[in-house]
């Protein structure tokens, strides 16, 4: 909900009908609702609050965001284990919207529908996004579905296809299938006609969701060691996806063939995987790492080619995540306790 509030501002671009609820153009500024952080620590500390909207600099829209996802990301960075912070800040990474102000000459105009990597956090009613990490999607893709896609999928476009660099006559083991990054790992593997895909989950229970999102196997973590060698003729599977780091990295070489090639993209474990270099040059095999964070910062022209790929995937249906639950904005406290307990399958989601 918007607060109008009387005193300078220019709001000749903001969207006209936003501006109408509220008396109309003028000069004022607009408040917005937004998760606000300002310290570490468990759930609580998430706080739902008015904020000013921001402004935009040159070469960035404003967006009117409609649904913003809660990524396992989120959770990090409020314990503190993403590293220092300045307070107050806000979370998210991703948010599907339409665009209610842009400058000249920017190739975004007022109503546009897009998805976007915010530059300040995305729970929040309206958020900041530079041009170059904003994406025009359809009118036939929802709000919702397009707002579970942009950091999953175009991290497990990237994953597959530039890092791993996977071929129909793989067999590949991905990890922590259940997610938004592995549900999307294994359905574009499948799509690129990967021969065998074997993905853990870290409960039982969810094992039939996994095999419909086309899993050829799918196995915990205490027996996929065992499971991708049985599977290979003890040859051993030739990439294998990492999110996870600590022992199941070291499981994960047990299992990685001769040339193969570890991918590893995260560490929601909170330890730190570890190998000998000996555990790779007398076998060559190799370990690539990749983070879509340090992309979006420093190389984001790499993601439109990306971006345009997927959301034509999920446009034509071709793939698709399961929300396993929307909580409003309001309650990202109880979205993050979800997230918390593992005990979901595809993508939490907040709708603003």
């Amino acid at each position: 909900m918007l607060t109008y509030i009387i005193c300078s501002y220019n709001t000749s671009a903001i969207d006209q009908k936003v501006l109408l609820q509220f008396g109309g153009f003028g000069k004022g500024i607009l408040k917005m609702k937004a998760v606000v952080q300002s310290e570490f620590g468990d759930a609580s500390v998430l706080t739902y609050s008015d904020i000013e909207i921001p402004k935009i600099e040159d070469k960035a829209c404003l967006i009117k965001v409609a649904f913003t996802s809660v990524n396992y990301a989120d959770i990090k960075t409020r314990i503190g284990n993403k590293g220092k912070e300045s307070f107050p800040f806000i979370l998210g990474l991703d948010a599907a919207g339409t665009i209610v102000e842009s400058n000249a000459n920017s190739p975004f105009s007022i109503g546009d529908r897009v998805i976007a990597f915010p530059k300040s956090g995305s729970y929040a009613e309206y958020v900041i996004a530079n041009e170059p990490l904003v994406f025009k999607i359809p009118d036939s893709l929802s709000f919702e579905q397009a707002a579970a896609m942009p950091t999953v999928s175009m991290l497990s476009y990237i994953l597959l296809h530039e890092i791993g660099q996977i071929k129909a006559s793989d067999s590949i083991v991905i990890h922590s299938a259940a997610g938004g990054v592995g549900s999307m790992l294994v359905q574009l593997a499948k799509l690129a006609g990967v021969q065998k895909v074997i993905a853990t989950v870290g409960n039982i229970d969810k094992v039939n969701y996994v095999k419909k999102l086309g899993a050829d196997v799918v196995c915990t973590y205490e027996s996929f060691t065992q499971e991708a060698l049985k599977q290979t003729n003890n040859q051993g599977a030739n990439i294998i996806f990492d999110s996870v780091a600590g022992d199941v990295t070291s499981m994960s070489l047990d299992c990685l063939a001769l040339y193969g090639t570890l991918v590893q993209f995260g560490n929601s474990s909170g330890k730190a995987g570890t190998f000998k270099t000996s555990d790779v040059h007398s076998s060559c095999r190799n370990v690539k790492g990749f983070s879509l964070g340090t992309t979006r910062k420093h190389h984001p022209a790499r993601l439109t080619p990306v971006a345009e790929k997927v959301i034509e995937l999920f446009d034509s249906k071709q793939i698709k995540l399961r929300i396993a639950q929307i909580f409003h904005l309001s309650d990202a406290a109880e979205a993050h306790q979800l997230i918390e307990s593992r005990n979901y399958e595809g993508k939490v989601l907040l709708k603003v």
